[in-house]
């Protein structure tokens, strides 16, 4: 969805991008799959489904691979600044991994989502600072919050509307942030 100007995000709010920006390839190239998806399901009459997820989170991710989740307990487990960028105002949804899966698995294998886009994502909706401060208080870290520039083009505001996925799969997240990052910070910690 890029930067929404839409809020909550409904599967049928296309979205507000930047094309030519530093996270123009991560966004477009969500939106081009979901072109070519649907382009090649209609040229050779084929069933498709499409899942748009919201900050999937939990164990086995990889420490290093940029994002919030692992960035945040790493930092934590190393009593290393947690990296705030702005003032943390801008939200996210987390959704657990198993969550998510069950999600992704009830969308392909239930009849009433052939040809359908829908939200598999958490409709709480969590600042970065607040997210900062509850993974500094599952890890038991004293580290401090460093605040840096936003990087230009991120998005402030990220929160799905589940009711599609509700009505059609009887689907919504039941693992709560809090026991889902107890779970990821347990698994972390074995790397230590």
């Amino acid at each position: 969805y890029g930067d929404p100007k839409e809020h909550p995000q409904k599967e049928s709010y296309h979205g507000y991008v930047n094309t030519v920006g530093p996270r123009s390839c991560y966004d477009e190239s969500k939106r081009f799959a979901e072109a070519y998806t649907y382009t090649f399901s209609q040229q050779n009459n084929i069933d498709y489904r499409i899942a748009r997820l919201f900050n999937t989170y939990g164990p086995r991710m990889r420490p290093d691979d940029g994002r919030i989740t692992p960035n945040f307990i790493m930092q934590a487990l190393k009593g290393q600044p947690l990296t705030v960028y702005g003032d943390g105002s801008q939200t996210r949804s987390f959704t657990y991994v198993e969550d998510t899966v069950e999600g992704i698995w009830r969308l392909m294998n239930y009849p009433q989502a052939s040809r359908q886009v829908i939200n598999i994502g958490n409709p709480e909706e969590t600042t970065v600072l607040e997210f900062a401060k509850k993974v500094k208080e599952i890890t038991g870290s004293y580290a401090d919050i460093e605040f840096k520039d936003l990087p230009k083009d991120d998005p402030v505001k990220r929160k799905p509307d589940i009711t599609k996925a509700q009505e059609l799969l009887g689907w919504r997240p039941r693992i709560t942030l809090d026991e889902g990052l107890k779970r990821a910070v347990e698994w972390f910690k074995q790397l230590q």
